[in-house]
């Protein structure tokens, strides 16, 4: 991110002599912490409670540029908020979950859209992928799949659906599933404000499971 971008260490990634690898190293900001977004305290290091991912220190951006309002709610409670979700393990370190606005809700359970799509990239015949919360009409959230199949190639929603149940839970297996080009912005960055329009106004009904 541009707003944490600051000094950084880097230590080169080779084996040690007990044949481990060391990981590359970096700091971005003095403090980097998950944190509850309403009542700022820091989510317990168990793995698996969610909070927003926040960075402090002098290396942060001073703010956004005539823009006092988007300054004021990005360091909301003296945390630059990165909108970016995680978990903290019991080592300390954190896991990135996903977007703030892109978690889906199933089941009373948070499901990670990047994880969904992590496996679903390893499907043989998956080019691109994109995966959003679709609401029925009892407005209960589920996983959606737009998929961008690779050329030549063929699938079923069914073989989609049985990819993702052998290998995810069943709360995080999409329930719909549409094949199609994903809109993209001009750096190729998919658009899912745009999915979830089009899901919307029902502009992919006729293809969706």
């Amino acid at each position: 991110m541009t707003e944490t971008l600051g000094p950084f260490i880097v230590r080169p990634w080779k084996a040690n002599s007990d044949g481990e690898c060391t990981k590359l190293n970096f700091v971005v900001s003095d403090v980097v912490d998950v944190k509850d977004p309403e009542s700022n305290e820091s989510t317990p290091h168990d793995g698996k409670t969610i909070g927003e991912i926040m960075f402090k220190g002098d290396a942060l951006m001073l703010g956004y540029l005539k823009n006092s309002h988007a300054t004021e709610k990005a360091f909301r409670g003296g945390w630059y908020r990165t909108g970016d979700l995680g978990v903290r393990q019991t080592n300390g370190s954190i896991t990135v979950k996903d977007r703030a606005k892109d978690i889906i809700y199933s089941k009373g359970e948070a499901v990670s859209s990047l994880e969904v799509e992590a496996v679903l990239l390893n499907h043989p015949k998956v080019l691109k992928v994109a995966v959003v919360g679709k609401c029925d009409q009892c407005l209960v959230e589920s996983p959606c799949a737009i998929v961008k199949l690779r050329d030549g190639c063929s699938a079923s929603v069914e073989d989609i659906t049985k990819f993702c149940e052998d290998h995810l839970a069943t709360h995080m297996v999409p329930r719909s599933v549409v094949f199609g080009d994903l809109p993209v912005n001009s750096t190729g960055k998919v658009q899912k404000f745009r999915i979830r329009e089009k899901i919307k106004n029902n502009e992919w009904c006729d293809s969706m499971n």
